[in-house]
């Protein structure tokens, strides 16, 4: 095991913000302006690059490519029951037969079973907001408030503060599995993710070299693909934003429900993705967006008066999100046209257990709905205006549009050219994300200018994507052999 010194964590950490270390030294404050508390001390222009340049000395770039499989590590088929726990007994059989597909399935739900290995190996102790699950297919489309397309991180389930590397390892690992699943070479599928890392580093040099208003709103989706180098996704991108722009609450509500009796629409069952729920259950739900308006902004607050609820349907979304409870809300505005709301369970971030032995003590939210959204919008550079939480029947929730103009490139199912470009655009969209909440000219100072740090990573991630395969073969031995259920092709 390969890790930081636990009395050294914290001094580390430190160093991630504005106020950091370096901040200290040089004082925190001169003349008669004394430092207020939370803004910046008068920190030495460079102090915090040369504080990320000092814990190469502590943690060696080249050690991140240290990969083992830790002792004590659940196998993967207990790792996936432990996981299905409070989940829809009923539903866990969809989830298991979803990540037995291929291995990048596999890993994408088991993003515990990752943070449980990445917790033995190396961390600076520099924190970041995680996206917590930021693997390849965690990344795409979506509309602003204007219906304009937004390209980001678009899943944050499992957001905490943590090891800013544990988000760029899952993403370089992903994407040598879903290289290996859509038939690339081993030298392509190693490229990819390098390529995600050297993007990740370069975009994080550019932003530390920026004013901090322009580093915080930088990198417009326009610019997304010329700053990496992402030309021959030009094609793909173009058709997923078509399909997206589509992708709305009317076409949603058009295929799945029908008008009844007294004229007001209704959702149809689909089994076993989307049925019907009982008049008790559908209240429950439907109350609970009294409490869910008091978390909008009061601007909001106008514009869902003028929607009427109509029905409440269960949805089973995602592959490691299977199993949780999930509902669609069915709202018509005076003319009858539908936005859709998802209600969605949320339960605490499964890297949580994994991250005091590291230093990091995030702190316990009152509301796992309010921990996802905080950390959504923290990470996002644009969220949905309709972001909100609630409970229901005391279960914290999550609340947002269903359908909101989403789209997504399957990494899985990319031409062999393109997944190095793919690497690159989602590594540039990831430090953009971590720079919001870390400062991102330690991490520059810590990346550095060569490509040590691209190349050690990309070495985990063939290392980290052999143990994912091989926990997919146990994973579907098991269901052969009948030790845990599993549903295909739902």
């Amino acid at each position: 095991m390969v890790t930081v010194p636990k009395q050294q964590t914290g001094d580390v950490a430190d160093a991630g913000s504005v106020d950091g270390a370096a901040g200290a030294a040089a004082g925190r404050g001169s003349g008669r302006i004394p430092r207020v508390e939370g803004f910046a001390s008068r920190a030495l222009p460079g102090s915090a690059k040369e504080a990320g340049k000092a814990l190469r000395a502590r943690v060696p770039r080249a050690v991140q490519a240290h990969f083992e499989v830790p002792a004590g590590r659940p196998d993967a088929v207990r790792a996936v029951e432990e996981s299905n726990v409070g989940r829809v007994a009923e539903l866990t059989p969809i989830r298991v037969g979803r990540m037995a597909a291929n291995p990048f399935a596999f890993l994408r739900g088991a993003a515990g079973l990752m943070a449980h290995d990445l917790s033995a190996g190396p961390v600076t102790g520099v924190g970041a907001q995680l996206c917590g699950d930021a693997h390849a297919a965690n990344f795409g489309l979506y509309g602003d408030a204007r219906g304009r397309l937004v390209m980001d991180l678009n899943d944050f389930d499992e957001t905490v503060f943590g090891p800013w590397e544990w988000d760029v390892k899952r993403l370089a690992a992903s994407l040598v599995l879903a290289g290996r699943v859509a038939g690339a070479d081993e030298d392509t599928c190693r490229a990819a993710a390098r390529d995600a890392v050297g993007a990740y580093r370069r975009t994080m040099r550019l932003l530390a070299k920026l004013p901090a208003l322009d580093a915080w709103n930088a990198i417009a989706d326009e610019e997304l693909v010329s700053h990496t180098d992402a030309r021959d996704l030009l094609g793909t991108l173009e058709r997923v934003s078509e399909k997206a722009r589509n992708n709305t609450s009317a076409r949603f509500a058009a295929k799945s429900t029908e008008a009844g009796e007294d004229g007001a629409r209704r959702f149809v069952d689909a089994l076993p993705v989307l049925r019907r729920v009982g008049d008790g259950e559908a209240a429950a739900v439907a109350a609970s967006l009294g409490p869910y308006l008091k978390t909008l902004s009061g601007d909001r607050l106008p514009l869902l008066a003028r929607y009427a609820v109509q029905d409440v349907a269960f949805r089973v979304v995602g592959t490691g999100s299977v199993g949780t409870r999930s509902y669609v809300v069915l709202l018509q505005d005076h003319r009858g046209e539908p936005l859709v709301l998802q209600v969605k369970e949320a339960r605490p971030s499964v890297l949580l257990p994994h991250l005091p032995g590291l230093g990091f003590h995030a702190p316990q939210e009152e509301h796992e709905g309010r921990r996802v959204v905080a950390g959504q919008k923290m990470m996002q550079v644009v969220s949905d205006i309709l972001l909100g939480w609630t409970t229901v029947e005391g279960r914290p929730f999550q609340v947002r549009q269903f359908r909101n103009r989403k789209g997504s490139v399957d990494p899985a199912a990319l031409a062999v050219d393109q997944i190095d470009d793919y690497g690159r655009m989602t590594g540039a969209l990831l430090a953009r994300a971590h720079a919001h909440s870390a400062d991102p000219r330690v991490l520059a100072g810590y990346c550095g200018k060569n490509e040590e740090l691209d190349e050690a990573v990309a070495t985990f991630a063939v290392a980290y994507a052999d143990r994912s395969e091989a926990d997919h073969a146990d994973l579907l031995a098991a269901v052969r052999a009948g030790r845990i259920a599993a549903e295909f092709g739902v």
